[in-house]
Parts: C-alpha cells; structure tokens; sequence
C-alpha cells in the first residue's frame, strides 16, 4: 500500500501564495495519476488538479492560472504553488494517488488551507 501525508497549509491573505506538499510512501504505483482535491465546511469535495504519469494536466476553471502542479520524483512528492490566493480558496485540501493497475485510491489526510480578506 502507499501512504500519503499532506503539508505546506497556513492562513494567509488574499493576494498571498502557499506551496504544499505531498509526500508518499510505501509501494508508490508506477504508473498513477496525483490529484489535489479540497473540501470546505457544507461543500461537497471538489478537484483542483490532476496529473497523470504521462498526459495532459487537468486545472479546474477556478484555479487555472494560479496553481500549479509539479512532481518531484527523487523526493516522492508532488507540489502545489498557489498563488493570487482569495478567500473561496479557503478548505481542506487533500492528495490523492490513482493506482491504474488496480483501479484503486489512496488519500492523505489533508492539511488546511484558510485565506483571509
């Protein structure tokens, strides 16, 4: 199995940046795709980002052209730049790995993410 842990999250004002990371452990699939998921309180978990081993990066409408995704395969960890930050981009922001070879999904437990006005 692999293990995920979030980390990076912190309150910041709008107009601030964070950079969080995703670090993972144990048996990392090789052929996977990582996504950044976030759920605020009375919302439903939306994607934020997916990027797949090989393939075109996925941004969802409201954070395409602020985030970033990046992988760091030494280190086994996938980034998150978020920039321009504003205040709907407060929730618990989660990492998810996608195993393809056995159709299965593994998450961290997330680390939050508040923006102020």
């Amino acid at each position: 199995q692999v293990q995920l842990v979030e980390s990076g999250g912190g309150l910041v004002q709008a107009g601030g940046s964070l950079r969080l990371a995703c670090v993972a452990s144990g048996s990392i699939p090789s052929i996977n795709t990582m996504a950044w998921y976030r759920q605020a309180p009375g919302k439903q978990r939306e994607l934020v980002v997916s990027m797949p081993s090989s393939g075109a990066i996925y941004y969802a409408n409201s954070v395409k052209g602020r985030f970033t995704i990046s992988r760091d395969n030494a280190n086994n960890t996938v980034h998150l730049q978020m920039n321009s930050l504003k205040p709907e981009d407060t929730a618990r922001y989660y990492c998810k790995i996608h195993d393809w070879a056995t159709m299965y999904d593994s998450w961290g437990p997330g680390t939050q993410v508040t923006v102020s006005s």
